[in-house]
């Protein structure tokens, strides 16, 4: 007899440890990512440094977590041009491109809910993409140096 209770005891045991396992994992696949900001190129000198409201000249590339490419500035020889901060591009880009230094590149790493969100951007941007963004600041222009 208490060889079996000692059994159902390990049996109960067990499944409360995979059941704490399993929680932890269905939490942390749930919670919302964080936006990952990698410097790859930092230039020597920075006199001025990107913030909202700054006219930001920007080349990228674009690609989804398999590699493939979505979209790039490059091909077309122009950089976007856009303000920063005021809602323009996704929101990855409005907080992964502050207190960038002209011709410093990054790359930024964009969950979800900080790009297209659940719905993504048919066709080429599947729904709850992560994004991954290889930018290049080409130029900072200052409203009041407009």
């Amino acid at each position: 007899m208490s060889s079996t209770v000692a059994i159902v005891c390990k049996v109960m045991l067990f499944v409360l440890v995979l059941m704490s396992i399993i929680s932890h994992v269905v939490i942390a696949s749930t919670a919302p990512k964080k936006l990952q900001i990698g410097v790859k190129k930092r230039p020597s000198e920075c006199p001025i440094k990107s913030r909202k409201g700054d006219l930001l000249h920007m080349h990228y590339t674009g690609t989804l977590d398999d590699g493939t490419e979505f979209d790039s500035s490059i091909p077309r020889g122009n950089p976007l041009t856009f303000t920063l901060g005021s809602g323009q591009v996704i929101k990855g880009w409005d907080q992964g491109l502050m207190g960038m230094c002209e011709g410093e590149q990054r790359k930024l790493v964009i969950p979800p809910e900080l790009a297209y969100g659940e719905a993504g951007a048919p066709p080429k941007i599947p729904k709850s993409a992560t994004l991954t963004f290889h930018v290049d600041l080409v130029k900072i222009e200052r409203k009041d140096e407009l």
